[in-house]
């Protein structure tokens, strides 16, 4: 079935970026397939952890501002092709034994319909820096 919503563009992925540094969750939400799925870059299988589902998908998204509060996700380029699309960027925030994460990653994304269906992170595994002084 072709796609009858407007295209994901790079500019769409850069406003769903936004909307990550911004903390707003019905703004990302908004982006996201009633379908959707999300992979993140930890967990006990070989993809890290999937949430499916708008709900899931939302509270997995959530627990990234409960870990790290102070997230943001910096130095952000955008490429889309087709139903296809990848952002990198640079991950930062602080843990709650005051340790803080600074690491570069990438999303790889699925779309369908003019919406984000899959979004799978991959991040470098680098050791927490200490605490800011």
């Amino acid at each position: 079935m072709p796609n009858t919503k407007e295209p994901i563009t790079v500019a769409t992925l850069a406003a769903f970026s936004a909307a990550w540094n911004r903390h707003d969750i019905d703004s990302l939400m908004s982006f996201m397939s009633d379908d959707c799925v999300f992979q993140t870059a930890a967990g006990p299988e070989a993809y890290g952890a999937r949430y499916e589902g708008l709900q899931a998908v939302r509270s997995a998204f959530e627990s990234a501002w409960i870990n790290f509060p102070d997230a943001q996700w910096t130095h952000d380029r955008h490429f889309v092709h087709e139903n296809f699309g990848v952002s990198e960027w640079t991950f930062t925030g602080t843990a709650a034994d005051g340790s803080r994460v600074e690491a570069d990653g990438v999303d790889v994304f699925t779309f369908k319909d003019g919406k984000i269906q899959l979004k799978n992170v991959f991040r470098k595994n680098r050791p927490n820096l200490p605490a800011a002084k």
